[in-house]
């Protein structure tokens, strides 16, 4: 299924955290925390502004992004979680 999102909203899906801690200990499903860091699939046309003009987006599929640990909308599509989010609700975008 394809997805594209409108305006300003952006579709991401979450990246895999680690299973255990840096000294070997594995973490349950039960006390994990949702990652923060989330890879962009697809994005919309842009920010409509206030004068009627349209703004880009500043990210573009295939970043990697840290998103805020409640924003978006968590969706599943083909079986799989994402999570629809405004440009708003990204923190940053992580660069190599």
């Amino acid at each position: 299924m394809q997805i594209r999102p409108l305006h300003d909203r952006i579709l991401a899906k979450r990246l895999a955290h680690e299973d255990k801690t840096s000294g070997g200990l594995f973490i349950p499903d039960t006390a994990k925390e949702k990652p923060l860091e989330a890879e962009v699939i697809a994005v919309g046309n842009g920010k409509v502004l206030e004068n009627g003009s349209l703004r880009a987006l500043e990210v573009k599929a295939g970043d990697k992004v840290l998103i805020g640990k409640y924003s978006g909308s968590e969706i599943k599509i083909d079986g799989e979680e994402h999570i629809i989010l405004r440009e708003d609700d990204i923190l940053a975008v992580l660069e190599k």
